[in-house]
């Protein structure tokens, strides 16, 4: 019997090689980049260049005046030291973009920069916008409101501001000074009689006729020169008018402009550091430690400093700080609104060039400078000392307030985290001595000296929304009058109905940019599950339960939970305490004391008829009746 054929060995092997899962090649090395192809065919140009890495990745942006010399320099000689070596190292290709001038090759960088955040080059990662006063000119009595939006829009824009609090200040000096109206157009245009704001001398009241269309021009005229920091020919205008008034004997025109001058000097003589003149300036200082930067920021708007605030850019270790204080002047300023001067408390190396794109991109002239001399040099030195102060405090991490109140700002879309908060509740037992209470919280924590109760009265017991109603109209007429900063944050502790009336009562007092939400406890009132209403927003926002922002809110809700409580308690103890004898008109201490001695106490006064309290020594029948009366007003 012959055997069967088969493979030889050698066929053998390959067939079970080819059973087998074939092993993936060894992916060979990366050759490191050579750059010299790419250097050969670049030439003497301004532009933008892009190191890229691995798939792509940009790894930097740069400019240069010329291409060729900047980008030959990343790979002559021996190998550089700190982030850039290290950024050479992972370059895998070159990308360049010619551009016309310098200039554009800035606009380009910045551009490229904020859209594709390259880890080597310095990130300014807080880009809202900032609040202006806008001037509405299309109407036939314009408005000066509050404005944060499209520098496209129509009118005119006064700023920008560093924050909400500093356009407030400058809208309520405005209308101290001038009576520049602040309402919107369609309640101008609905009025029949002069509103709140005119009986206390904050607008003239051009919506029901009190003033011309001339006359009011002319305070417009004025608010406009006060912003532009002119005020000193306001005053000698001012003086002028008064001299002639008073030539004319009209003495009450004359004390009015008298009146005027007073105001508008007290307002100047307050502004800090108003030695510099009609100067639009923003002073900027840059501190670093352990690697942490921060670009601090004071702002002069006409000769007045309005604020500071203070940025903390990433930066790749390594980083120059003239790096990081050229990047940060770039990136906030090209695509903004750049005040006339740009001074910085050390040299960039492209002052001149920023300078250049600045003023052609807002055809009118910006300096970037660091050579000055006072009061800009003090400017520069209060930028430094809030830099390194902010800094610190980030280090040390003592504004333990600070990150809540961040988390808060971004959980409610805000442009900027919130500075002040307050927030209202209201106490009762049965409608019973109700009060109202308003707490204040600021990044250092509660701020006790601005808290405040008020005593509820003239509504139907346990009406809440009437309670909330009268409280807030109350506090927020004073704070209209400047007895106190607006806050960023309004709580209400309730639901969508303490809401609405919040939102009606700033409304009716035409207070703008206060961000309002109302804290409503979950379905088992369980912490953790607060519902928050939003002002214009159809549902609650729910906040995890290991939200920072959520914590601040419970923080501050329970303090004016605490707060209305221990008030209503007091109210409630000293009503308790008082016997209702007391209020009855021509019933004394001698004849209370007679009319309880002779009954057997407060319990044989309340069963007693108008017969029995005559017979009281000194209670006449009258005054019984009166007794009786007071104590049964149901009958």
């Amino acid at each position: 019997m012959s055997k069967p054929t088969g493979p030889t060995g050698t066929d053998a092997e390959a067939d079970a090689a080819a059973k087998k899962p074939a092993l993936k090649p060894r992916r060979a090395p990366k050759a490191p980049f050579d750059p010299r192809p790419v250097l050969r065919r670049l030439g003497h140009r301004p532009g933008v260049y892009r190191m890229l890495g691995e798939n792509d990745e940009i790894l930097y942006v740069g400019k240069s005046r010329d291409l060729k010399k900047r980008v030959s320099s990343y790979f002559r000689g021996v190998p550089r030291p700190g982030k850039t070596g290290f950024m050479v190292n992972l370059i895998r290709g070159i990308e360049v973009t010619v551009t016309r001038s310098e200039a554009e090759a800035l606009v380009l960088e910045n551009t490229l920069i904020k859209r594709h955040k390259p880890r080597f080059n310095v990130l300014l990662k807080d880009d809202k916008s900032f609040p202006y006063i806008r001037l509405d000119t299309a109407h036939a009595y314009p408005r000066l409101s509050f404005y944060r939006g499209t520098r496209r829009a129509s009118g005119r824009l006064f700023g920008p501001y560093p924050n909400v609090p500093a356009v407030r200040a400058t809208l309520r000096d405005l209308q101290r000074l001038f009576r520049i109206r602040p309402c919107e157009d369609s309640y101008f245009a609905h009025r029949s009689r002069p509103c709140l704001q005119y009986q206390i001398e904050r607008c003239s009241a051009p919506c029901v006729g009190l003033i011309s269309e001339e006359d009011y021009a002319r305070d417009l005229d004025h608010a406009i020169r006060f912003l532009e920091g002119r005020g000193n020919e306001i005053r000698a205008e001012l003086r002028r008018r008064m001299d002639e008034a008073a030539g004319r004997l009209a003495f009450e025109e004359a004390a009015r402009y008298r009146d005027q001058i007073g105001r508008l000097a007290a307002i100047q003589e307050s502004a800090v550091g108003g030695e510099g003149g009609a100067v639009d300036a923003d002073a900027l200082a840059l501190h670093e430690e352990g690697g942490l930067f921060c670009v601090a920021a004071m702002f002069i708007r006409g000769g007045r400093i309005l604020g500071s605030r203070s940025w903390f850019p990433r930066a790749a270790p390594g980083t120059e700080s003239a790096e990081v204080l050229g990047a940060f002047v770039a990136q906030h300023y090209l695509g903004g609104s750049p005040p006339a001067e740009i001074l910085t408390a050390q040299p960039l190396e492209d002052e001149e060039l920023l300078s250049r794109a600045l003023s052609e991109q807002v055809s009118r002239q910006v300096a970037v400078r660091h050579r000055v001399r006072a009061p800009r040099s003090r400017w520069l030195e209060m930028a430094m000392e809030n830099a390194r102060q902010s800094l610190e405090l980030k280090i040390a991490g003592t504004a333990g307030f600070t990150a809540q109140f961040e988390a808060l700002g971004e959980a409610l879309g805000l442009d900027a985290p919130p500075r002040r908060i307050e927030c209202f509740d209201i106490s009762h037992t049965g409608g019973e001595a109700t009060v109202a209470s308003c707490v204040v919280f600021v990044t250092e924590g509660p701020l006790k000296s601005d808290y405040r109760r008020f005593n509820i009265s003239g509504i139907a017991a346990g009406d809440d929304y009437a309670a909330m109603r009268q409280s807030l109209l109350r506090r927020y007429s004073r704070l209209k009058r400047g007895e106190a900063p607006l806050p960023d944050v309004l709580l209400i502790d309730g639901g969508a109905g303490q809401l609405a009336e919040a939102v009606a009562v700033l409304n009716e007092l035409q207070i703008e940019g206060i961000e309002l939400v109302a804290v409503a406890k979950g379905p088992t009132r369980r912490p953790g599950l607060e519902r928050l209403f939003l002002a214009g927003q159809p549902t609650p926002l729910i906040l995890p339960r290991n939200s920072g922002a959520l914590h601040l809110v419970q923080q501050v809700r329970d303090e004016a939970h605490r707060f209305a409580i221990a008030g209503h308690r007091q109210r409630r103890a000293r009503s308790r305490k008082t016997s209702p004898l007391e209020g009855i008109e021509g019933l004394g201490p001698k004849r209370r004391r007679a009319l309880l001695s002779e009954l057997g106490g407060m319990q044989g006064v309340m069963s007693a008829g108008t017969d029995d309290l005559a017979r009281v020594q000194g209670i006449g029948r009258d005054l019984a009746q009166r007794i009786y009366d007071a104590l049964h007003p149901a009958e």
